[in-house]
């Protein structure tokens, strides 16, 4: 390969594929019974801040950390929820579905790289959602790469 290695972001097709993405799973996530009480009242754009949100992790522009104040935001939207772990499988599960729906590249390297993106995002997110949970808010934003995990964690 000549030339600058690409990002997760544009790989995966650009903020256009994580749009698609996002409202592939949302529309799984709404019919899905472990899942729908979570996003019950789920803001009608949600689906948009979370492929912001991916796009940023992912190596695109930070429109999430803009919009919605970056990755302290995304923690605060998580704590106190009590997610537990066959949500979060299900999480996962419904996500690789979309990404196929969506188009998302089916490579090795790529769904390796997003896979273990998402695999590290949820099991963050079930820990600071659980009572008590204080999660350290001033980490900067997770940057994701070709088998580059995206920052340390912090326990609370």
């Amino acid at each position: 390969m000549t030339g600058p290695v690409p990002t997760l972001f544009d790989w995966a097709g650009g903020q256009p594929a994580l749009e698609r993405l996002t409202e592939v799973f949302y529309l799984k996530v709404r019919h899905d019974p472990l899942l729908a009480p979570v996003f019950a009242h789920m803001d009608e754009r949600h689906p948009h801040y979370v492929a912001l949100f991916l796009a940023e992790v992912l190596g695109g522009p930070a429109g999430y950390s803009s919009e919605r104040g970056g990755h302290a935001h995304m923690l605060s939207r998580h704590l106190n929820r009590n997610l537990t772990e066959p949500q979060r499988r299900r999480w996962i599960d419904l996500l690789a579905d979309a990404a196929d729906e969506a188009g998302l590249p089916a490579d090795p390297e790529f769904r390796s790289a997003f896979t273990a993106y998402v695999e590290w995002g949820t099991r963050l997110a079930v820990l600071n959602s659980q009572p008590g949970q204080q999660p350290a808010l001033d980490l900067p934003m997770p940057k994701w790469g070709w088998g580059v995990p995206g920052g340390p964690y912090r326990p609370g």
